[in-house]
């Protein structure tokens, strides 16, 4: 887990998103409202698909505009099995991971797959890339 993931708020702008994506050199981030929970989570691929492909501002368009639905999160006690299985049957490469009811790190794809031995790396890989 990369503990302490930095939010973008749900009234910030997609062109805030996308600097503090390049900032932090990740390619997604937990959006949160102004109650400090989660919402939803942007990805660099979100705002090229969902906004600038449409023809959409993204100095005007906010992280809050893309939220879809609630997102599929782990608690903080959860063991590495679990894990494994929360991102296979979602097909979900990055994962929230909460304590308290409150946001405190990410689990990306990579997180699991470097402590996989190798012959389970490729299936979980499969399992969690989804092709659009």
């Amino acid at each position: 887990m990369h503990a302490g993931a930095t939010c973008i708020q749900e009234s910030e702008t997609l062109g805030d998103a996308a600097r503090r994506i390049k900032e932090l050199d990740v390619g997604a981030l937990p959006i949160c409202g102004e109650d400090d929970r989660l919402h939803g989570i942007i990805t660099d691929r979100d705002i090229v698909v969902k906004c600038l492909a449409k023809g959409k501002d993204p100095r005007s368009m906010t992280a809050g505009q893309l939220e879809q639905g609630k997102p599929v999160t782990i608690d903080a006690d959860a063991d590495s099995d679990r894990v494994l299985q929360v991102m296979e049957e979602h097909r979900i490469r990055r994962l929230p991971v909460i304590e308290n009811h409150r946001l405190v790190g990410m689990i990306g794809e990579v997180d699991p797959a470097c402590r996989l031995p190798e012959e389970q790396v490729g299936h979980f890989v499969e399992a969690v890339c989804v092709t659009t």
